[in-house]
């Protein structure tokens, strides 16, 4: 029986598969010469997919590292995250 961590890592990593499948394909259609349109919507898909997949991981990453931080009461662990989510999104606008 597969536990419900392991079920969401795959998902995962199946949802990152299907997005370089996307790239590749991406790949495929400018060494084809195709309409730069088609070429730009489907660039817009695979950005649409891995924020998504950003997302999801940000979920689990709140509901796993952060909750655990938490629960524990170690101020410094809970100061930790909350540093290197700010930090990520700093690093995003830039």
């Amino acid at each position: 029986m597969v536990d419900a961590a392991s079920a969401r890592t795959k998902a995962k990593v199946n949802r990152f598969n299907r997005i370089a499948g996307q790239v590749q394909g991406i790949a495929r259609m400018v060494q084809e010469g195709r309409y730069c349109i088609d070429v730009l919507q489907q660039i817009q898909a695979v950005k649409t997919a891995l924020a998504r997949a950003e997302g999801e991981v940000l979920r689990d990453h709140a509901a796993n590292c952060v909750a655990h931080a938490i629960s524990t009461g170690d101020k410094a662990e809970q100061r930790e995250k909350v540093d290197e989510i700010v930090a990520l999104f700093d690093r995003a606008r830039r």
